[in-house]
């Protein structure tokens, strides 16, 4: 299908603005104030409707409310808040300010703690299973920021690939690349453009401008769209006509942290003394000194142990996976040229001498909004994010002084319609790949076969014979054969002398890396300026350039909208967007390579020009939902379909139908039959990646005739042709999956909150790789040549998956709470399939968590009031999977994370003093990742609320 250029897009954007701020018309207004009858306290987050409509308004800090409405009086208020007695106010006359006291309820008053906690109606009734955290539990979050707390919600696995790079996940199949989770910020998706999936909250909102984030479990495409796969990550940012004022936090703590945010939102009256415009400017900074990845066990099922002489291939050390031996195994006749050489490793680089562990992030946003009337506004924002930390997929990277600019605008009426237009661009500015830098270092010293050749041929001439003349060497001619001599003689005698074997080695490792040949050709030894010279030389220049930089100036731009209809059987809804990708990476991660125009001359072919081949990708979607109330409002049914389409691949439909059932305010049951649809990512399809070892390919056209590894290993020591297994690679195709869910909500002898569902999910045309070599024969059936390659591709088999969770919080003592939870997810079946990711989820893990606020004490030199928070979680050990690399076990492991603060509201400040990881329980929560330990810190918090 044919593609809307940004130039014909414009006029029709301008139109639709235009046609929709012509909704903005002079309305009748009715002000007032909300206050506790007994207390006289304005109560904040009151809702105020018109009775037999749907419109209204909330209360702000001050207890005011404003509602516009067509009508003429008289009309009638509702306003109600949880806790309090709902009441009806009849209004005759609009210029009266009008004043409304409402009266606890006295059946509910004991719930009031329950109220206090945040447990909204919307989240009793939502058909799926969702867990919020609001703006108060955001300032009480006890690891210190609120994203790493989300960590500690039910069926939330939150992983730490390095200081400044979390990872949320809900349902299995966890990645430190969470291209199955959809992160949103007031509905925009902050996604790297390039990568696909959200830098935690790298592009995100500090915790100053956060108002609550919702985790929505499961798939979720019929509400969110693709790539709403296994969960959304649904964060709100406030109001600048609700939140005014200044606020700002200074924070310190361990591993040199330092971290400042400030806010300031302001609304500015017209002059009739109405609120039209409101802006707010968001600034944050953090740098901290990073965890260091420092696993030097073998990689799991390591060809070599740590004890071998020769070296293993370290989790950590990069450039020592390839391993050589002096024989084949099948044969002594390598033990007698080369005595004790056997399988040898050669000299890789530590990570901690390649990657920047300097972490930085720097985040500035602006916003502005404007009302044309109480519930029709136009939004304008703008963000901005840079830095550096270390993420870890494929590869370990260094994401250093990267960059992303997003720009919104936003044009909506309050639960009726919206219509939103977004443009994220990516700037990877000095990032590179801290493998691939080893290996760069290594080729400019030697080549992998040279340095292997020179090493066994320095041990044959020099210590090889250094090991016949100790003391008890076997002569082979004492035994009937070489295999003999071997296992009976040699091999007990290099175990005796094992320690003068390791001596050899490190000699001769020694004397190949620091004196071979030329001190050209010497290894590059960190601390050194050679080695400095040579690291800033790699890292400076692009892939395609026999470097390890990447280039990377990808953008995605999104439109979308949504209409609400109102017919007095039911709601429904009806929405669209669409997308388009244009990534640009200069062939450094994706296939748009150089191109080049030829031309046949009389004296040959000559070269014309040449340009980088373009790729974009586009794909849009529509869908319709209906919901409508049975049995006086008792059951909630609802019915979703949309539709996606992905220009390369078909139309896919995503249904979804959910029933809640409300018999009484104190129970609610759910069930819901979800779908979500996941399009293959850029890498997915347009991947070409070389990272020495292999060609990482996108699998948009498959691949024809690859030759199996194991087939191609038994050709090379048989040189029998005959005897490979030959496959192909089918086009990638879109992933999705099918979930059926059943969950329960309710209050128990008004104090205690239960939450509870069980999922069963089949997922089909599961998104993974194979791996193949390519090989090459000549006329005599010898072997040319051999590339392999990991192209991305779909699981055969279908992948099912189930879980059940349970969370409480139990309300006591007015102020104080306890919470538990717990997750069980199992992957049912599809792990025998070869292509199948890695689950790479616990099956059990639970948190248990203890909460006060707004407590005072007498004795307090200085009024306020105290507040604690702390969690324990436990996560049971299981195998994390990710490249050869990166794959090993993870042990079960228990964390503490605690906070005290107090607040002073006479200065309007609040002092916090916590730590994450409490306890200093130093574990890895990735595999080739840091051992992550405590994090303690000191905070200081003003908020300084702007009167209206």
């Amino acid at each position: 299908m044919g593609k809307l250029s940004s130039y014909q897009l414009r006029p029709i954007l301008a139109l639709i603005f235009w046609a929709l701020a012509g909704f903005a018309f002079g309305q009748n207004v009715i002000e007032g104030q909300i206050i506790d009858k007994t207390t006289g306290e304005t109560l904040i987050g009151a809702t105020v409707v018109i009775k037999g409509t749907s419109t209204g308004s909330t209360t702000d800090f001050d207890g005011n409310f404003s509602v516009k409405t067509d009508k003429e009086p008289p009309l009638t208020l509702v306003i109600s808040f949880m806790g309090y007695k709902k009441q009806e106010i009849e209004v005759t006359d609009f210029s009266d300010k009008i004043k409304v006291k409402l009266e606890s309820d006295n059946v509910l008053l004991d719930a009031v703690e329950i109220v206090d906690t945040r447990i909204t109606d919307r989240q009793k009734q939502a058909p799926l299973t969702v867990e919020t955290m609001d703006v108060i539990a955001i300032k009480e979050a006890p690891s210190g920021n609120f994203y790493e707390s989300l960590g500690t919600l039910k069926g939330v696995d939150m992983t730490s690939a390095s200081l400044g790079f979390k990872v949320i996940n809900t349902r299995g199949f966890n990645s430190t690349s969470p291209v199955r989770s959809l992160q949103l910020i007031d509905g925009v998706d902050n996604q790297s453009p390039g990568l696909n999936f959200s830098l935690g909250n790298f592009l995100g909102a500090s915790d100053l401008d956060v108002k609550s984030v919702d985790i929505v479990a499961g798939a979720s495409s019929a509400y969110y769209g693709p790539g709403a796969f296994n969960g959304v990550i649904n964060m709100t940012t406030k109001d600048p006509f609700v939140f005014q004022g200044l606020s700002g936090s200074v924070k310190v703590g361990e591993r040199n942290m330092l971290e400042g945010a400030i806010r300031w939102a302001q609304a500015i009256k017209n002059k009739d003394g109405e609120e039209k415009f409101a802006y707010k400017i968001n600034a944050f900074y953090l740098q901290a000194n990073d965890w260091e990845a420092e696993n030097y066990s073998p990689v799991y099922d390591s060809e070599s142990a740590r004890s071998n002489p020769g070296g293993y291939d370290a989790v950590n050390i990069y450039g020592d996976e390839r391993v050589e031996s002096n024989a084949d195994e099948s044969s002594a006749f390598g033990a007698i040229d080369y005595p004790g050489l056997n399988t040898f490793h050669r000299t890789g680089y530590k990570e901690v001498n390649l990657a920047d562990y300097n972490t930085q992030n720097a985040k500035l946003g602006v916003a502005f909004h404007y009302k044309f009337r109480e519930d029709l506004r136009a939004i304008v924002a703008s963000n901005y994010s840079t830095g550096t930390t270390v993420y870890q997929g494929d590869n370990r990277y260094s994401l250093k002084d990267i960059q992303f600019f997003q720009n919104r605008f936003e044009i909506r009426q309050d639960d009726k319609w919206f219509f939103r237009a977004y443009a994220t661009h990516e700037n990877s500015g000095n990032s590179y790949d801290i493998v691939t830098t080893a290996i760069r270092l290594q080729e400019a010293s030697m080549g992998d076969v040279e340095w292997n050749e020179a090493y066994k041929q320095t041990w044959g001439s020099v210590l090889g014979p250094q090991v016949t003349t100790l003391p008890g060497y076997p002569n082979r001619f004492n035994y009937d054969n070489a295999q003999q001599w071997q296992e009976i003689g040699l091999n007990p005698f290099l175990s005796q002398y094992r320690d003068s074997i390791v001596r050899f080695h490190q000699l001769n490792r020694q004397y190949i890396d620091s004196q071979l040949v030329s001190k050209d050709q010497a290894r590059y030894y960190p601390g050194t300026a050679r080695f400095d010279s040579a690291f800033n030389n790699i890292t400076s220049k692009k892939f395609t350039d026999g470097g390890s930089l990447f280039y990377d100036r990808s953008a995605l731009y999104h439109v979308q909208g949504e209409y609400k209809f109102e017919p007095s059987w039911a709601t429904i809804r009806v929405g669209g967007s669409a997308r388009l990708y244009t990534p640009d990476t200069r062939g450094t991660i994706f296939n748009d390579t150089l191109e080049y125009t030829r031309q046949q001359t009389d004296t040959g072919t000559i070269i014309t020009d040449s340009a980088y081949k373009e790729i974009t990708n586009f794909q849009y979607g529509v869908y319709a939902g209906l919901e409508r109330y049975f049995f006086k409002e008792q059951l909630k049914a609802s019915a979703t379909l949309r539709m996606d389409k992905n220009e390369n691949f078909d139309y896919i439909y995503s249904p979804a139908l959910t029933m809640v059932y409300t018999p009484n305010e104190k129970h609610t049951f759910r069930t819901t039959f979800s779908s979500a649809v996941r399009n293959p990512t850029m890498a997915d399809q347009f991947l070409y990646y070389d990272v020495g070892r292999a060609i990482l390919l996108g699998g948009l056209n498959g691949y024809d005739s690859l030759v199996t590894t194991e087939s191609f290993e038994s050709t090379l020591s048989s040189l029998n042709q005959d005897s490979l297994d030959y496959f192909n690679v089918d086009p990638i195709k879109p992933e999705q999956v099918r979930t059926v869910e059943l969950g329960y909500r309710g209050i128990f002898n008004k104090k205690v909150f239960v939450d509870a569902s069980y999922y069963h999910s089949w997922y089909t045309n599961f998104i993974g790789y194979q791996i193949g070599i390519d090989a090459e024969f000549n006329n005599l059936n010898f072997l040319s040549g051999f590339q392999p390659y990991r192209i991305s591709s779909n699981a055969q088999s279908t992948v099912t998956t189930q879980g059940f969770s349970i969370g409480a919080n139990y309300y006591f003592a007015k102020k104080l709470t306890l919470n538990g939870n717990y997750s069980w997810n199992k992957l049912v079946s599809g792990d025998d399939d070869p292509i199948i990711p890695a689950f790479n989820t616990p099956e059990h893990k639970y948190n248990l968590g203890i909460s006060g606020r707004e407590l005072s004490w007498g004795f307090l030199p200085v009024p306020g009031f105290f507040g604690f928070s702390a969690n324990y979680k436990w996560v049971e050990g299981f195998i994390f999977e990710g490249s050869p690399q990166f794959t090993g076990p993870i042990d079960s492991y228990g964390l503490v994370d605690a906070q005290i603060n107090y607040n002073w509201p006479r200065i309007n400040t609040t002092f916090k003093l916590g730590a994450s990881n409490l306890l200093n329980n130093e574990v890895y929560q990735v595999y080739g990742g840091p051992r992550v330990g405590r994090l303690a810190y000191f905070s200081i918090l003003y908020e300084w609320k702007r009167k209206r």
